[in-house]
């Protein structure tokens, strides 16, 4: 049983990485994958033509996916995607739980759609996590900004990144500060309306100086 319980109203920093802390992205379509997964995952819609939907973003970095299913999604999604990041040997998501077991739910079919993904596309087989994600429970609006902050400027540990973090691909925070590519599949609003303007949030992201994550992380 994990020992973080997820309730409903709540909010959680999520995190896995790589068994033996091997990448889990190899390419920038591995990314665009899981990103997939992760946005239009939340409800309980399916996708079977995934490759084509990802083939399209890596070729004009936009989901071909209609509005009225993005809506669609957005209605009756069970979880809150709040910020995320992607590392090449692991995430960090800020997830909200909209309803019992969303979470739960969503974690389970995001990492088992991409796992599966991954080890047909490299001919591997076996665990590509090092085990479950681990959930640490956000307990109040500090700690909720202070992992937003984290979240955006863990790519800062990247050589190629350091106090790049605006203009890193593969997290949400450009998602913040210029324009929003998800459609309502991102819920920045429960952070970006505690600051006057996009350009105080990337002051404050900047600022912060938060370096290290809430702990204990708990499974």
């Amino acid at each position: 049983m994990r020992k973080t319980p997820i309730s409903p109203g709540e909010y959680y920093h999520i995190l896995n990485r790589g068994n033996d802390k091997q990448n889990i992205f190899r390419d920038d379509r591995d990314r665009v994958r899981f990103l997939f997964l992760l946005l239009y995952l939340q409800g309980e819609d399916s996708f079977p033509n995934a490759g084509r939907v990802v083939t399209h973003f890596v070729r004009h970095r936009v989901f071909n996916i209609d509005p009225e299913t993005i809506k669609k999604i957005a209605d009756r999604k069970r979880t809150e995607l709040v910020s995320f990041i992607l590392m090449p040997n692991h995430f960090h998501l800020l997830v909200g739980e909209r309803s019992e077991g969303g979470i739960a739910r969503h974690m389970q079919r995001v990492l088992n759609a991409y796992t599966k993904y991954f080890n047909t596309r490299y001919k591997r087989s076996g665990h590509l996590f090092q085990g479950p994600y681990r959930a640490v429970h956000l307990k109040d609006n500090d700690q909720l900004l202070y992992t937003s902050a984290y979240i955006h400027r863990n790519c800062r540990t990247l050589p190629d990144w350091k106090n790049k973090e605006k203009l890193y691909p593969w997290s949400s925070l450009q998602d913040y500060i210029t324009k929003d590519r998800w459609s309502g599949l991102l819920e920045k609003e429960l952070i970006q309306e505690q600051f006057p303007n996009p350009n105080e949030y990337e002051k404050w992201i900047i600022e912060s100086g938060a370096k290290d994550p809430i702990k204990p992380i708990e499974t």
